[in-house]
This record gives structure tokens, sequence and C-alpha cells, in this order.
């Protein structure tokens, strides 16, 4: 299958009928009959977006639902989805038709284009959203931009475009969607993006409430830990606990030097605050061997897993297969 048109919908039954027709439009003259598909996650609607989407099925062929039990969050739809879709090329866009779909075609050919790239993101340079969210976008993007060293205007941003290999590779959990093209630029994908149209919002509201900058925040704080010292953590650990150990040491030498001297020891703060400094230090230090000990077993795990998977493969007679 040439394209599949990923779609993750909460409580957006309004927009979903000229949401597919749209889609069907942009995106049915870019591959022959039966090649390409229309993904609809949706993730535990309150609204009628069950029975929409039911009705619509019944009216586009392409159209396929998937519906979780719940709402677990945008992460957690495009996870699924991106398990669940079969397209060579994966686009992904909102369900509140903003994300115009006129812009697929120029999202696919960009993956095309020379040079050849992997992930191409949206930007929505003319943004159509209130200024209590415009703002505090510019300023998670660029904090986003300095941590990740990725020259991108929007993270954010729903709409892209993925070779399935990229899809394959991601692993999404919490927020992590805000920070897929970080993800795939860090596992060496090549990633661009593409000025597209931005709609005002038509129906319903944004699902997006404060508690996401906080949540943004620890998940950026998460990928960048991971992608930087996931396979060394013994190495990160391991510098603050020297520089606690140091520290600590050199207040404690200090007293028992003038113990020695003196004869006296007096309980005073800095004593307990070089007691706490060397407690620190080797919890940090055990937390590093605990992470080398983990990525040990998960890599012994693996290779185990390779063997039996060798072993139990079938086997082919060199001779027989000369003849």
């Amino acid at each position: 299958m040439r394209l599949s048109v990923l779609v993750p919908a909460y409580n957006e039954a309004a927009s979903l009928p000229a949401l597919v027709a749209g889609i069907k439009a942009a995106a049915a003259p870019l591959v022959a009959a039966g090649g390409w598909e229309i993904l609809v996650v949706d993730d535990g609607s309150r609204d009628d977006s069950a029975a929409v989407l039911e009705r619509l099925a019944d009216e586009h062929a392409e159209l396929g639902i998937l519906r979780l039990g719940r709402n677990y969050g945008k992460s957690a739809a495009l996870a699924e989805g991106f398990r669940r879709c079969r397209g060579d090329i994966v686009v992904t866009m909102d369900a509140d038709l903003q994300d115009d779909p006129a812009e697929i075609p120029r999202l696919v050919a960009a993956l095309d284009a020379d040079p050849g790239w992997d992930l191409v993101s949206g930007w929505k340079r003319a943004r159509r959203d209130p200024f209590t969210k415009t703002v505090p976008s510019r300023f998670w993007n660029a904090l986003v931009r300095r941590v990740s060293g990725l020259p991108l205007h929007d993270f954010n941003c729903g709409f892209k475009a993925y070779r399935r290999p990229v899809v394959e590779s991601l692993r999404l959990y919490g927020e992590m969607h805000r920070y897929l093209p970080v993800l795939a630029a860090w596992e060496g994908f090549r990633v661009t993006e593409l000025a597209v149209n931005h709609r005002p919002r038509q129906h319903g509201k944004s699902k997006y409430g404060g508690r996401r900058f906080l949540n943004g925040l620890f998940d950026l704080l998460t990928i960048s830990f991971i992608a930087r010292r996931g396979t060394a953590p013994l190495h990160f650990f391991g510098r603050i606990a020297v520089w606690l150990l140091a520290v600590g040491l050199l207040i404690n030498l200090y007293f028992g030097a003038s113990w020695l001297a003196t004869g006296a020891l007096r309980v005073r703060p800095l004593l307990i605050l070089g007691l706490i400094l060397l407690v620190l230090g080797f919890q940090f230090a055990s937390l590093g061997l605990l992470g080398e000990l983990m990525i040990h077993l998960r890599g012994a795990g693996e290779e185990e897993r390779r063997r039996i998977a060798r072993e139990r493969a079938p086997r082919v007679d060199r001779g027989a297969r000369d003849q």
C-alpha cells in the first residue's frame, strides 16, 4: 500500500464528515485505486464520533476505524495507529479541520524531493489560534530547538509525513508525540519541515490544557537523557557521584583533621552536609551501576532471543541447495 492517512480523534464528531471528504479528495489522485487508506483512531470519544465513523465507513471503502476503550492520549493513539497502518508513507493530521487536507500532496512530494527526506514536519507559519496558545508555543519551540539542536520552527504540529521505517522505529508513550521529529533525527533519519496552511477551528474546543506544558517539560528531559546517556548511565550518574563524593570527602577530612589536632569534635551543620553529600554520592553511583546492569541484562536477553530464533529457523542442506 502506497499511502496511509492516520488521524487520532477525540470528541470530533462534527468535524469528521468534512475531514474524511477532504482527505479523500486530496489523497485519492496520488495513488492507484486500492493503494491507500484512512485510519481514524477514536481515542475514547464520549460524543457521537463512534456512530459518525461507522456511517462514514459504510460510505467510504478506504476508511478504517480503530476504537480505543478510553481516552489514552494522543501518543497512545498514534502508537496504535502506527502499528496498524499499512502504507509505505504515513501522513498524520489532527481531526479538528485546522490541518488542511489539501496539503497532503505537498507533504508526500517533499518526501520524494531531492535530497530525499524521511520525515516532513508541518509548520503552522500563520497559525489561526488565540495568543494564549501561540505565545507559549513559540517559547516552547525555542526551548526544544535549543535542547535538541534540530532547527525546526514547529515541533508540535500534528501534520507530518513519514516513511515506514521511521514509524516502525519510534517508541511512543506519555506525551512523546510532541517530539517525533527529535526522536527521528536522533535515530539518524533525515528530517525537514514544510510550511502548511492552518485554518481556524470550526467545531468544538481545544483538548489541551495548561498541564501539557509541565508534562512536555518532563518528556523533554526524558528524551534528552535517553538519547545522550541512555547507553552509558554510569557515565552520567558517575560524574555526579564523583563531585558529591569529592566535596563530601573534603569537608569530612577537614573535620577529621580538626578532631585529631584538638581532640574535640563538634557536630556542626557543615559536618552534617558533608555526610549527606557522601551518602548521595554513593546513591548516584549505585543508580549508574543499576542502569548498566539493566542494559547488560536487556542485551543478554536479546542475544538469547536471537540464538533461539537461529536454532528454530529451518536449515537448508548445502549440497541440496547447490543442486
